[in-house]
């Protein structure tokens, strides 16, 4: 089962330059666990300018063309316990990353037709879970594995998240924090039905199981589009962040922030501060405007 949303904002006209993507990503293992099931990337898709053949002497020594097509970074939170959580989120963003480095007709005509790459987007979803749902059952060691998948793609002036599980992403903009992203649980499964409110889903057994996730029973991938802005700034962080860190302190570090690098590494610090229970995984990326270097 899959489905879409949509979000709407301003139309932002001028692309960002690469030297104008501030981003950063960071991991750690936490204070209690002895190993890292998280995993993340964070990358860019180029597009070049390739010279085979030519008569005009001077074209050996031009730069090729590297233009920037898109902007892709994801968190995956490993479920299952030891290796097998980790293979998982491994397993998932490998093959995600590969079916969108060969799936590069989307690239160009994603904005052109936005439908038709949100299809491309929930088919690298169930990619990846068809991927770690087959080496589950090939190998008994690795049985029960998956993992949560949040995916950011950004191609300008669009964004595109992909959500299977409770990895989070949020947006920051002029001075408010919105959770773009909606917890694939079994609490949040009660709290739209009425059952559970937020305050006792967020205590509950329950917001520990997954009512979604790549390589488990059920993947149910949402794909939300977004408009790109100059400024806003994109979050995407496993739960051993958000067990930590309130909403409140993540608007505060990013409406504060000096570079992608340092709020990451505050809000990083701030769930170890609180105990860091569980691995962290966070990105941080906007598109600031500076002058070309020199």
């Amino acid at each position: 089962m899959t489905s879409q949303r949509a979000v709407h904002a301003e139309t932002t006209p001028r692309k960002p330059l690469d030297h104008e993507v501030d981003a950063y990503g960071i991991t750690h293992a936490g204070k209690v666990r002895s190993t890292n099931q998280d995993h993340f990337l964070l990358c860019s898709l180029h597009k070049e300018l390739k010279v085979h053949a030519t008569s005009l002497p001077d074209m050996g020594a031009l730069e090729p063309l590297r233009e920037r097509l898109a902007v892709l970074a994801m968190v995956a939170d490993g479920v299952g316990g030891g290796p097998r959580g980790e293979k998982a989120a491994r397993l998932a963003v490998e093959h995600i990353t590969r079916y969108v480095a060969e799936t590069t007709r989307c690239f160009y005509t994603g904005d052109a037709n936005a439908e038709s790459f949100i299809n491309e987007m929930q088919e690298a979803a169930l990619v990846a879970h068809a991927a770690v749902t087959g080496h589950a059952s090939e190998d008994p060691e690795f049985r029960g594995m998956a993992t949560t998948l949040t995916l950011f793609f950004g191609v300008w002036p669009s964004a595109y998240v992909l959500q299977v599980g409770d990895s989070r992403h949020y947006l920051y903009r002029l001075g408010t924090l919105t959770q773009i992203t909606r917890d694939q649980t079994m609490a949040q499964e009660l709290v739209d039905q009425g059952v559970l409110t937020r305050t006792d889903a967020f205590s509950s057994r329950l917001a520990n199981v997954l009512s979604s996730s790549i390589g488990g029973h059920q993947t149910a991938p949402v794909v939300t589009r977004l408009q790109s802005e100059w400024g806003a700034v994109h979050l995407l962080c496993s739960d051993g962040l958000t067990k930590h860190v309130s909403d409140d302190r993540i608007k505060d570090a990013l409406a504060n922030m000096t570079s992608a690098k340092q709020a990451c590494e505050d809000l990083l610090q701030a769930a170890l501060d609180d105990g860091g229970t569980d691995n962290i995984t966070l990105i941080v990326g906007r598109a600031v405007e500076r002058p070309m270097p020199e």
